[in-house]
């Protein structure tokens, strides 16, 4: 069996030699330039830290605009909307209908719903909490602390100096960072670079370690001096320009990336399939992608075919598409009409009638429920939507 050699050289000249072909054949490559990546996960899908940083997937929503609530609401997959007071924005996959930047289909906007004047302790933001498995290997905490690059596509109404952090899972580490947008309702690409933390706790397990935070608006009391490590909780840098503080101000973003190293690469594009199945690991629903949670929709939902034991009560379950970050909260909703906790069954000489749907046993991978039906031992068909949450 013949093989092909392939030798190159600084000269940007490859040379190909096979065996089986007379002669030996050089193909020229234009010279390369600039950095090539050597870290061994690139190209293999983990590059970037960020999940869902196109803001290509929004099983909660499905498009639809929500407003945020003290301790935060989720958006896009993944994306938290935080505030410490409710109803100060609303955030929106795709707000506005605006043209995304050049390579992406998607992103979030968030548009203030008033003039509201922060107090010193407030802050209102978009973030992502990443969890200690996919960090572990940057180090923080260490004197091996990695340094990392942050980049994103970002486009707001208002001009300035803006303000983001990154902060630890405990809240008493943080680097509040700025950037500039220069030109009112236009894309713009910003790049941070951030020398690993040293010190402090970073968990490395399923809890949150890190937290990429986008400020939307912070008090005095949280927000501090630019560019460094601080032994304390900042999410944004001290003069930073307020969205929720301008009454229909919008703030657009997309394309979030988090990588090792110094300089920032491309966007990594992950298949769709890969990337939702990221997502389920935080938050997983047995409806259609395209229908939300407690909608009516009986296409998709879920039906068991059993029986009832001898407490007259008819068990439901099943595995899980992905293995959960913990035992997630489940949630169940009537198929027909949306309900919360209650589910349809069917027995004999029992029409479809509604009951009570408990959660028995859960895990990371799967679930169980009963609902009283009635009577023993009798043929039970049962129906209904269930949502397993795990998020961070």
């Amino acid at each position: 069996m013949s093989s092909i050699v392939i030798q190159g050289d600084t000269s940007g000249s490859i040379t190909v030699e096979a065996p089986s072909v007379a002669g030996t054949h050089t193909l020229t490559l234009p010279k390369a330039t600039g950095n090539i990546a050597t870290d061994a996960t690139v190209g293999l899908g983990t590059k970037n830290r960020i999940i869902n940083g196109d803001m290509r997937i929004d099983q909660r929503n499905a498009g639809a605009s929500v407003t945020n609530i003290s301790g935060g609401v989720f958006s896009s997959d993944r994306f938290n909307c935080y505030g410490t007071q409710a109803t100060k924005y609303t955030v929106q996959q795709n707000a506005g209908a605006v043209t995304p930047p050049e390579g992406f289909t998607n992103y979030l906007g968030a548009t203030s719903s008033s003039a509201y004047s922060v107090l010193v302790g407030d802050w209102f933001a978009i973030r992502q909490i990443c969890e200690g498995y996919n960090v572990a290997d940057l180090g923080w905490g260490t004197a091996d602390a990695k340094t990392v690059t942050l980049s994103f596509w970002v486009r707001s109404s208002l001009t300035g100096t803006f303000g983001a952090s990154i902060y630890n899972g405990i809240g008493n580490r943080s680097y509040p960072f700025t950037y500039t947008i220069s030109v009112a309702n236009t894309w713009e690409k910003k790049t941070v670079t951030i020398a690993g933390d040293t010190t402090g706790t970073w968990a490395t397990t399923n809890s949150g370690s890190l937290t990429v935070n986008f400020s939307l608006g912070s008090g005095t009391t949280v927000s501090g001096t630019a560019g460094a490590w601080a032994g304390a909780f900042y999410t944004s840098a001290t003069g930073a320009t307020s969205v929720v503080g301008t009454s229909g101000a919008t703030f657009y973003i997309t394309g979030v990336q988090l990588e090792v190293g110094e300089n920032a690469t491309p966007f990594e594009y992950r298949m769709y399939s890969q990337e939702l199945a990221m997502c389920q690991r935080y938050f997983e629903k047995s409806y259609n992608y395209a229908n939300v949670p407690s909608s009516v929709s009986s296409a998709d939902r879920e039906e068991h075919y059993g029986s009832s034991d001898s407490s007259n009560n008819s068990v439901v379950g099943t595995s899980f598409k992905v293995t959960k970050r913990l035992v997630p909260t489940m949630k169940y909703y009537r198929d027909d009409t949306g309900a919360l906790g209650v589910w349809l069954y069917a027995r004999s000489g029992v029409g479809y009638t509604n009951t009570t749907i408990t959660n028995y046993t859960t895990t990371e991978s799967s679930w169980r429920a009963y609902m009283g039906v009635g009577a023993s031992y009798a043929v039970v068909i049962s129906k209904g939507h269930w949502t397993a949450d795990a998020e961070l």
